[in-house]
């Protein structure tokens, strides 16, 4: 080839790649998006969340509309649902008017009522009487009543309107979750009482029991008898302190533990029974001991979470993550059974003894508290919602009511021993990011936290006046206790409103047994004395000659006149 021929080449090859950069630059259409690269692609394909241009251009710079707005891609605004579809175009390509036989195009506000054409009108527009939508489909299924199925789902009163329906409560009750009601309880709203509260004409009196001072001006109660002191299951061991901090002395040796566990407190006979989640064993030991010589009460399982005890029937419960079961056992280390199993992660257990109630905490797949006879039978569930990770259980046996600790939610709540009358007491404050430990005494709730290595305390009515008893240091807080003589649940801990009449199987099986001795007796009695009649009218009538046939009892008239008028009527007849 020639210098013509090498010049022609020359321009083919340059030739091409002008033309891709000239076509870079061509105009995209009104219908177009054009990509960094000069490509242009239809406008639907514009900030759908997919790179269609390869550099991401085509998904630039788009607004984040909220859910129920349209994003005109052409000028990147935000049309409001209510513009969409509505016979004018908003977009300045009309994009809010496109495709609106397609009812997902749209999404119509909280507010609003969606049309079967897809149309949003305002909801207080529904079964106005009035076709506000384009169909009427805001008039259609108005003369349904809801309170025909299944009451609306309401507890109690249910009320059919317009649109829709309402539950309702009688006088005297009020609305949860806006279907279930329960009793206005005045005591606990007003929730100044520690103990004691009575309502009587539209006031609130505070009262305590035995073994508590009213405060003076306030409804506080503060026991009496002997200083209270609290009691930490650490990894150093047991500590023992005054309930601000002030005072603290170990009185076990961390060498005899394991990981800190829960403890519990028997106030009767100051004893202290406490196990760590790697052991298999449960302790005992006696705080008026010189030596606090601890020893093991049972060969248990290991995964203990929780420790109740109940010194009235003189049994211990506790719950493993392990066997995934609730457990008891008697004092003395016999009688040991499982009596609640398939649990998922059993945390906590409580017991109120004189009531029969037995209380346990389970944070697994299905996280709930739930209450049981001090058997296992009679199972109730008591919450199941807004409830994440319940750690720890405690008693306000006299007001009636159980308290627990979240770590999830970082919370400590209350309910009635019933399941009602909920309240959210202490929620997070810094010192209740893992708690474990949890008690209530006097007017304050003490719980033990494993993030800050604390002890704090704050009203147990409101949350209010915290207080950071301890900082551990280094030292891991896990079970807490109280220990105070007045804890000693005795009859007269029960609430006023309750029955205080307990009995034992022993007492009512001496009770029944005594019953029908002198029942055996009364009728021993009985036949004695009949038959002593008995011989008295046998003797009678054989002095009279008087038939055994005629009735002996004493209320029935008897006797000579009755025959000898009927024997001398008969002799008669032949004169006559």
């Amino acid at each position: 080839m020639g210098h013509s021929s090498l010049l022609l080449v020359l321009i083919y090859v340059l030739y091409l790649p002008l033309t891709e950069v000239f076509a870079s630059f061509q105009k995209c259409s009104s219908e177009e998006f054009s990509c960094n690269d000069g490509r242009c692609l239809p406008l639907n394909l514009r900030c759908d969340g997919v790179d269609h241009c390869g550099d991401s251009s085509d998904e630039s710079t788009c607004f984040d509309c909220n859910t129920g707005s349209l994003n005109c891609v052409a000028s990147a605004p935000c049309i409001h649902s209510s513009n969409i579809c509505d016979g004018k175009p908003d977009c300045p390509d009309g994009a809010d008017e496109n495709d609106c036989t397609d009812l997902n195009t749209k999404v119509c506000s909280k507010s609003e009522f969606t049309c079967a054409n897809g149309q949003c009108v305002v909801s207080s527009w529904r079964c106005d009487h009035s076709n506000d939508c384009q169909d009427g489909s805001d008039e259609l299924g108005c003369d349904l009543n809801e309170c025909e199925y299944d009451n609306g789902g309401c507890s109690h009163l249910c009320v059919d309107l317009p649109l829709g329906f309402i539950c309702d409560c009688p006088s005297g009750m009020r609305l949860l979750q806006d279907t279930h009601c329960e009793d206005v309880d005045h005591c606990l709203d007003s929730d100044v009482c520690d103990q004691i509260c009575i309502y009587s004409n539209e006031s609130i009196a505070c009262e305590c029991q035995d073994g508590y001072d009213l405060t003076s001006g306030t409804g506080q109660c503060k026991a009496t008898g002997g200083e209270a002191h609290m009691v930490v299951c650490t990894h150093e061991g047991i500590k023992w302190m005054d309930l601000y901090g002030s005072e603290e002395r170990n009185i076990t040796s961390w060498v005899t533990m394991g990981s800190p566990g829960p403890i519990a407190a028997g106030n009767a006979k100051n004893k202290l029974y406490w196990a760590s989640p790697d052991d298999d064993h449960i302790y005992r030991i006696s705080v008026d001991s010189s030596d606090h010589t601890h020893s093991e009460l049972i060969k248990a399982s290991t995964g203990i979470l929780g420790l109740a005890v109940d010194e009235l029937h003189e049994h211990l419960y506790w719950v493993s993550t392990s066997t995934h079961g609730l457990h008891v056992v008697s004092f003395n280390g016999s009688d040991q059974k499982q009596i609640i199993s398939g649990l998922s992660r059993p945390t906590a257990v409580a017991v109120q003894p004189l009531k029969g109630h037995l209380f346990w905490a389970d944070s697994g797949t299905s996280p709930r508290i739930e209450r049981a006879r001090l058997d296992g039978h009679q199972r109730i569930v008591l919450i199941t919602s807004s409830i994440y990770h319940p750690v720890a259980l405690s008693l306000d046996i006299p007001r009636g009511l159980l308290y627990w600790a979240d770590s999830g939610l970082h919370t400590i709540s209350r309910v009635a021993f019933d399941g009602n009358h909920r309240k959210t007491v202490v929620e997070s404050n810094g010192y209740l990011d893992r708690p474990f430990g949890l008690a209530v005494f006097e007017s304050r709730v003490y719980w033990s936290d494993q993030l800050t290595n604390s002890t704090c305390s704050a009203n147990k009515h409101n949350g209010k006046e915290l207080q950071v008893s301890q900082k551990l240091g280094s030292v891991l807080p896990a079970g807490l206790a109280i220990l105070q003589p007045s804890l000693w649940p005795a009859e007269k801990d029960l609430p006023p409103t309750e029955t205080k009449t307990t009995l034992t199987d022993s007492a009512f099986a001496w009770i029944l047994f005594l019953t029908a001795f002198l029942s055996l007796l009364l009728v021993g009695a009985v036949i004695c004395w009949r038959r002593s009649e008995f011989d008295i009218h046998r003797s009678l009538s054989l002095i009279g000659h008087i038939s055994f046939k005629e009735s002996q009892d004493p209320l029935l008239v008897t006797g000579p006149p009755m025959v000898h008028e009927h024997k001398d009527s008969t002799q008669s007849g032949p004169e006559m």
